[in-house]
């Protein structure tokens, strides 16, 4: 027989009965019991998607960015839905971070290297992040390298939370005050430009910016610094489809112009400035995409002289705005 069973002294253990031991068999059968389906991931406690849904549920409840508790279209129709583009930023540097600070973007923490050398910008950059209530942290310098993903940070850094994108339908506001007057960005990708044409829109009168979801720029800390605190008070909204969101616009009664070195219509022969209007920007580049043209009810163009071939879309939406406005307060 095999083994050392029949060695003297050897003592079998256990019985001969083939099988689990004595009170094992409930807990095989448990083991092997289905669980059931894997819940979605919206419905786990802990899962990111989880606390995306609930916060995305308080953004609905408590009514639009703007203050204006408006109608809200379903998910999916047309372009008005909103954007999961939600990412926080990090601004480095030291001159960066004081004007950032100077700019009043919005910062959650600000982070310092330890023993970091201090001059006149880290003394003021402390300064105001104290008198903001800002979180001052003190990190490892190779924790900053981390964060910064090895830009030049000089011992100072800023995380900028994500900014909360309004709706296009919130623009859409027949209680709102003065004729509509809304500007839609396409192809823009300079942070800069979105940030002077948000100051434009908050100087003559406009209710917001529309920028689309994909290929366009969206609010960092640079537009908002560009745009020299306007950015507070001009909602910037997030559009899936720019050319499905410039169409329901036209069907709520909007005009929709684009603007257009070789354009139908010059700005000083607007006849629609008195109309609610959508002002479409094409990027300085390629101008208007051939959809958005479509859509377009009027594409306009601004007289220059032949030493200029175009202009800046930051600056044509601020003259186009200002014959806008010229043209309303007639």
């Amino acid at each position: 027989m095999a083994g050392n069973s029949q060695r003297r002294g050897a003592v079998r253990k256990g019985t001969s009965k083939k099988g689990a031991s004595v009170g094992s068999g409930g807990q095989r059968r448990r083991a092997l019991e289905g669980k059931g389906p894997t819940p979605k991931a919206e419905d786990r406690p802990k899962h990111k998607a989880n606390r995306l849904a609930k916060a995305a549920d308080k953004r609905v409840a408590g009514g639009s960015r703007t203050g204006r508790p408006g109608p809200r279209p379903a998910a999916g129709r047309g372009g008005f839905r909103r954007s999961g583009r939600q990412s926080s930023e990090i601004v480095a540097g030291r001159n960066a971070v004081v004007e950032a600070l100077r700019a009043d973007v919005p910062v959650t923490t600000m982070y310092v290297a330890g023993r970091i050398d201090s001059d006149d910008r880290v003394r003021e950059a402390l300064k105001t992040a104290t008198a903001k209530g800002i979180a001052i942290l003190e990190t490892p310098r190779g924790e900053l390298d981390r964060l910064t993903e090895g830009a030049v940070h000089q011992g100072l850094a800023l995380q900028v939370p994500p900014y909360e994108y309004a709706h296009p339908h919130d623009f859409i506001d027949p209680e709102a005050p003065g004729i509509p007057l809304v500007v839609a960005l396409d192809g823009i990708t300079d942070p800069r430009n979105l940030g002077a044409i948000i100051r434009s829109v908050a100087a003559f009168g406009g209710h917001g910016v529309v920028v689309p979801e994909r290929r366009s720029v969206g609010m960092t800390a640079s537009a908002w610094k560009t745009s020299a605190g306007a950015a507070a008070r001009v909602p910037v909204a997030l559009a899936a489809n720019l050319t499905r969101a410039l169409e329901e616009y036209r069907k709520a009664g909007f005009f929709v112009l684009g603007l257009d070195m070789d354009g139908d219509v010059q700005l000083p022969h607007l006849d629609l400035a008195t109309e609610p209007i959508v002002i479409v920007t094409g990027s300085e580049g390629k101008g208007l995409s051939r959809l958005v043209r479509e859509t377009c009810d009027q594409v306009v163009s601004i007289p220059m002289s032949s030493a200029v071939e175009s202009l800046n879309a930051g600056i044509a939406t601020g003259v186009a705005l200002y014959e806008v406005a010229r043209r309303r307060a007639l």
